[in-house]
């Protein structure tokens, strides 16, 4: 079976995907009464945790064609709700960015609970390529929590990849996390506790932060350049604006014609480019250093193309910690390529 046929089954797959097949949904779908909550605040988003309200609504329907999205819809208010977030807060961080928890708060937002004909809180639902599918209405049992870490969860992120939303969520920065960013083992993300810190965003940052809750990530992207002009040495700023030009560019590209393009044109600057963009946003982010080093020590002689790919590969190493091997590593052999 070639690539179109399999990316053809997997969509199909996709369109008609019913969990229950696989795993014993029909035992989740019970009670809508909660247990008595944590006592303090609700947990803070961060990390690859957001709130979004129904004006939000429709760009996360977009995202979760780039990557799958865990919805909870919940009263942020009702502390009843607050150990079941910091849960699957815990959980989603863990997976490092193979799916984002986009929260919803019932109350503030009726227009999306009759959407999706929701019957109270709390309820989960997977969107995937835009489509919702409900995974369990009313408060979980600590049976079917672990049914929902070990089995459902996996098998969403499988699917998705099987129909070529192979994505990563954007990551969020949040209190002791400062310096850290996706994939850094000293981030919240990486540890045991499945509670949240809270969020913490810098000052200046605010609208820039919320035009990427928003997902209207080519504003959020100037916002951020805006800031790194009144502050080069921003490293916040610098990491999130690339991350946000990078979603902007190619969050919603076609996988299959990006990569056809950069095949059938390997010396077309912009077609290495793009796919260089989609290796990173799939998280692979060797294939995206080597991918531009490769093209760009076949075509030295070109100024242009030497500036645009030194520039793309200066935004794509603000991503990582600064300490990572993989960036040393490209940013010795760009300087060799340089020089």
């Amino acid at each position: 079976m070639d690539e179109q046929s399999r990316r053809a089954q997997a969509q199909r797959s996709l369109a008609g995907m019913n969990l229950a097949g696989a795993v014993d949904l029909e035992s989740l779908k019970h009670k809508p009464e909660a247990p008595a909550g944590q006592e303090g605040g609700a947990p803070a988003a961060g990390g690859y945790v957001v709130d979004v309200d129904t004006a939000g609504f429709e760009s996360m329907v977009r995202m979760s064609a780039t990557y799958p999205i865990l919805l909870l819809l919940w009263q942020a208010d009702d502390e009843r709700y607050f150990d079941l977030a910091s849960r699957l807060a815990g959980v989603v961080d863990r997976m490092k960015g193979q799916m984002q928890l986009v929260r919803m708060d019932i109350a503030t937002n009726p227009q999306v609970v009759q959407a999706l004909r929701v019957q109270g809180a709390p309820a989960l639902y997977a969107l995937i390529g835009g489509r919702p599918m409900p995974i369990v209405q009313g408060m979980p049992t600590e049976e079917e929590l672990t049914q929902i870490k070990d089995q459902i969860l996996p098998q969403l992120v499988s699917v998705a990849q099987q129909a070529g939303i192979t994505g990563t969520a954007p990551y969020l920065e949040k209190s002791g996390d400062e310096g850290a960013g996706e994939g850094s083992d000293s981030s919240a993300a990486s540890g045991d506790s499945s509670q949240p810190a809270a969020a913490q965003i810098p000052a200046g940052h605010e609208q820039a932060y919320q035009l990427t809750q928003d997902g209207q990530y080519e504003q959020a992207a100037a916002a951020y350049a805006k800031i790194m002009e009144s502050n080069p040495h921003d490293l916040v700023a610098a990491r999130e604006h690339a991350k946000s030009a990078l979603l902007a560019r190619n969050g919603q590209a076609d996988l299959r014609t990006v990569r056809k393009a950069a095949g059938d044109r390997p010396d077309d600057v912009q077609a290495q480019l793009d796919v260089a963009d989609v290796d990173m946003i799939g998280g692979h982010l060797d294939d995206a250093f080597s991918r531009l080093l490769d093209f760009l020590q076949g075509h030295k002689g070109d100024p242009e193309t030497l500036d645009a790919v030194r520039q793309r590969l200066l935004e794509y190493f603000a991503i990582p910690e600064a300490t990572d091997e993989r960036v040393r590593k490209a940013r010795m052999r760009l300087a060799t390529l340089m020089y």
